[in-house]
C-alpha cells in the first residue's frame, strides 16, 4: 500500500450481477481490490475492521455463486459484512458508514434488499435462515437457496444450537457456513480428511448418491427414517476413517470441510457443487481474522474496531487522554479488583467482552477468579446464579443491550431465588455509532417490574465505586448497576469505598419553582441546563438524583409531591415504562397531582450516530433540556 490502490475490476462492480459476469480466474483480483478498499475506507472512517477482512473471499464467492438478492444470504454478527455492503450497491456511500444519516453499521433489510435479516447481535443466523428456507418450501419456491453464515465466536450462543437442533429435524435445504477464525472449532488435519472432502463434495459422487436414494425410495426400500439412519451410518464411517467427530454429523447434518476460506476459486467451486444438494448442510471454513493486513492478523482483538490508523504502517492513532476523566468501564474494572482483594468470595463473569467491559483487569490480576463464558449471555447469568447459590459473589458484566437476551435467566435463575448476583450493565443508554441493535435503551423498563431486584445508576465515578461496594455487602440480593459507554466527569475518580443506603436518593440542589428528577450520568447534563435556566429565566429549580429506580426513595418522592406542582424527569432510557413512569405511578398512587413532564429516549429505535448527535436528536442534550424547561414554565 505504498501508493493509492487501483481498482481495475471493483470499479466495474456496482451489484452482484456485475460480479457474476467475471470469470472464476478473476475472483482473486476482485478479493484483493475489495480488501484494499475496506482498508482505505476504515483507516479514516473507523468501524469494525478485522472481521470483515477475514470474510472477503467468502463474500465474493457467495455473491458469485448465488443469485442474490433472490437467494437469501443471512449474516451473523453483522460486523463481518462490510465487503457485502460494498458489493451490493453501497460502495459510494460506504464513507458514511456509522455516521448519522449514513449507511447502517450492520446489515438491515430497511437499507437494502440484499440484507435479508437484522444481525447486530450474534447467533441468530441459523434460526432466521431456517425460517426462510421453510417459508420458501411452503410457498413452492423450490429454486430459492438460503445460506446462513455463522462464526466469529457466535457458535457459543445457545440460539445457534437451538437452530441446529431444529434444522436437523425439519425438512429443509439450508446451507450453514461456519466461518471458523480460531474462535469456534479446532482445526482438523490429515490427508484422509482432504480425500474424503474431495470425494463427498464432487458432483459425480452426489449425483450418484441422489439417484440411488431416489431409486430406493421408489422401490419402497428406503423411507425417511431409514434415510436418516443411513446418514448416521455414513457419518460414523466417515468419522472413523478421518479419526474425527463433530457435533453436526451427530445431528444428521451433512458436514463438509474444513477448507481454506481464503482460496476464493476453490470456495466458489465447492459452493457450486453443494448448492443443490438436498437436506441441511454445514460447510466449515478456516479463515484468518484481519486477513491481508499484518497488524490485524497478529492482534485481531485490538483490530476488531481499531479507530483511525495509518494504512501503510499500521500505526493506530490513539487520542491523548491525559487529564481526562476515565472510562466508566475502567472504573468498574479497577474497582472490581479492589473489591476482590478485600472479599475472597468475589468472582467476575463476562460473555465474551473482557476488554470491552474491562473485566480483563481482574483476569490479569486474578485469572482463577474471572470467567469469560463466550457469547452466551443467558448462560452467564445462570452460571453466576449457580455460583451465588453456593456462596460466591459474582459480578456479571453484560452490555445493556445484550442483557436483553438473558431476561428469563434473570427472573428464573436469580430473582426468584433472591441470589446475590451483581449485574453490571455496561453501555446503558445511547451508545452511538453501533445503532439501534446496541443502544442500551430498555434495561430499566424491562427490569423494573421484576421482584427482588435492586436497580440503580450512578451519576459519576464515585457513585459507581460506592454502589459496587454496596452491592457486594451481605444480604443485598440481586443488584443491577447500569452505567454508560464512555467517560465520566471526575478526573480524580478514586474515593473511599462507602455504603450507600439502598433505595436512597439525594438532593443536589434546593429550589421552589420546579423539581427536576434524574437518574444516572444524564444528571450531569441536567445540572448544566438547570444552571442556565436559572440564569436566563430567574427560576429556582430543585435537582434530585434518584440513584435507585428500585426500590424508589419514597421519602424523597413524598417531599417532591408535597412541595412541587411541576416535575420534570430525565433519564437515559426508553421513556415508556422507565424512571419517569415510576414517578408518575408514585404520584398517582399517593394522590399527588403535579404536572409531570418526561425526557428520555423516545419510543422509537434510535438510529446510529455520535452520542452527542443522538442526544440532540432525542432532546436529551443540554439545549434540549433547557428548551423543555422553558416550555414547561411557560
Amino acid at each position: 500500500m505504498n501508493s493509492e490502490p487501483t481498482y481495475n475490476l471493483l470499479n466495474s462492480i456496482n451489484y452482484p450481477e456485475d460480479l457474476r459476469k467475471l470469470t472464476v480466474e478473476q475472483l482473486p483480483e476482485v478479493c484483493g481490490e475489495l480488501r484494499q478498499d475496506i482498508i482505505k475506507e476504515l483507516c479514516c472512517n473507523p468501524g469494525h475492521f478485522a472481521a470483515s477482512l477475514g470474510t472477503v473471499e467468502l463474500t465474493v464467492a457467495l455473491h458469485y455463486v448465488y443469485n442474490t438478492p433472490y437467494d437469501r444470504i443471512v449474516w451473523d454478527v453483522g460486523h463481518q459484512a462490510y465487503g457485502h455492503k460494498i458489493l451490493t450497491g453501497r460502495r459510494e456511500a460506504f464513507s458514511t458508514n456509522r455516521k448519522l444519516g449514513g449507511i447502517r453499521p450492520f446489515p438491515s433489510p430497511e437499507e437494502s434488499e440484499y440484507d435479508t435479516f437484522t444481525c447486530g447481535h450474534a447467533s441468530n443466523s441459523i434460526s432466521a435462515a431456517l425460517g426462510m428456507a421453510v417459508a420458501a418450501a411452503r410457498k413452492g419456491d423450490a429454486k430459492r437457496h438460503v445460506v446462513a453464515i455463522i462464526g466469529d465466536g457466535s457458535m457459543s450462543g445457545g440460539l445457534a444450537f437451538e437452530g441446529l437442533n431444529n434444522a436437523s429435524a425439519t425438512s429443509n435445504n439450508l446451507l450453514i457456513i461456519l466461518n471458523d477464525n480460531d474462535m469456534a472449532i479446532d482445526r482438523s488435519v490429515g490427508g484422509m480428511k482432504q480425500y474424503l472432502f474431495n470425494l463427498t463434495t464432487s458432483n459425480r459422487y452426489n449425483q450418484l448418491r441422489f439417484k440411488l436414494s431416489r431409486m430406493l425410495f421408489k422401490l419402497g426400500i428406503l423411507n425417511e427414517e431409514r434415510r436418516k439412519a443411513l446418514i448416521r451410518f455414513g457419518n460414523s464411517l466417515k468419522s472413523m476413517a478421518a479419526q474425527q467427530q463433530n457435533i453436526f454429523e451427530g445431528m444428521n447434518i451433512r458436514y463438509f470441510g474444513p477448507i481454506d476460506g481464503h482460496d476464493v476459486k476453490n470456495l466458489a467451486r465447492v459452493l457450486r457443487d453443494i448448492k443443490d444438494m438436498q437436506g441441511p448442510k454445514i460447510l466449515h471454513l478456516h479463515t484468518i481474522k484481519g486477513k491481508g493486513f499484518g497488524p490485524a492478523e497478529k492482534h485481531a482483538t485490538e483490530w476488531h474496531a481499531p479507530g483511525k490508523f495509518d494504512p501503510v504502517t499500521g500505526e493506530r492513532f490513539i487520542a491523548n487522554t491525559e487529564g481526562m476523566p476515565p472510562l466508566f468501564q475502567d472504573v468498574f474494572g479497577n474497582t472490581l479488583v479492589e473489591l476482590a482483594e478485600a472479599n475472597p468470595k468475589i468472582v467476575g463473569v463476562t460473555p465474551a467482552m473482557p476488554s470491552g467491559c474491562s473485566m480483563n483487569i481482574l483476569m490479569e490480576k486474578m485469572p482463577k477468579r474471572a470467567f469469560d463464558v463466550g457469547i452466551a449471555e443467558g448462560h452467564a447469568v445462570t452460571f453466576s446464579g449457580g455460583m451465588a447459590k453456593d456462596g460466591l459473589q459474582p459480578f456479571c458484566n453484560i452490555y445493556s443491550s445484550f442483557m436483553q437476551r438473558a431476561h428469563d435467566n434473570i427472573i428464573h435463575d436469580v430473582a426468584i431465588q433472591n441470589l446475590p448476583v451483581v449485574l453490571c450493565l455496561d453501555r446503558a443508554g445511547l451508545v452511538g455509532e453501533d445503532g439501534p441493535t446496541h443502544h442500551g435503551a430498555f434495561d430499566m423498563a424491562c427490569l423494573r417490574p421484576i421482584p427482588n431486584l435492586t436497580i440503580c445508576s450512578p451519576m459519576d465515578e464515585h457513585e459507581l465505586r460506592r454502589l459496587m461496594y454496596t452491592a457486594q455487602l451481605p444480604d443485598k440480593g440481586p443488584f443491577v448497576i447500569r452505567y454508560p459507554r464512555g467517560r465520566g466527569v471526575l478526573v480524580d475518580w478514586k474515593c473511599p469505598l462507602e455504603e450507600i443506603p439502598v433505595g436512597k436518593g439525594r438532593i443536589l440542589k434546593e429550589g421552589s419553582d420546579l423539581a427536576v428528577i434524574t437518574i444516572g450520568p444524564i444528571g450531569n447534563v441536567a445540572a448544566r441546563a438547570i444552571t442556565r435556566a436559572e440564569a436566563d429565566l430567574g427560576l429556582s429549580i430543585a435537582h434530585y438524583d434518584l440513584r435507585f429506580l428500585k426500590p424508589l426513595d419514597e421519602e424523597l418522592l413524598h417531599e417532591v409531591g408535597r412541595k412541587f406542582q411541576r416535575i420534570l424527569t430525565i433519564e437515559d432510557g426508553i421513556i415508556k415504562g422507565g424512571m419517569g413512569s415510576a414517578v408518575l405511578e408514585f404520584m398517582a398512587d399517593n394522590e399527588y397531582k403535579p404536572t409531570v413532564k418526561r425526557i428520555g429516549i423516545p419510543n422509537i429505535f434510535v438510529e446510529h450516530g455520535a452520542v452527542a448527535e443522538l442526544y440532540q436528536l432525542c432532546g436529551m442534550d443540554e439545549e434540549g433540556i433547557l428548551t423543555k424547561i422553558k416550555e414547561f414554565i411557560n
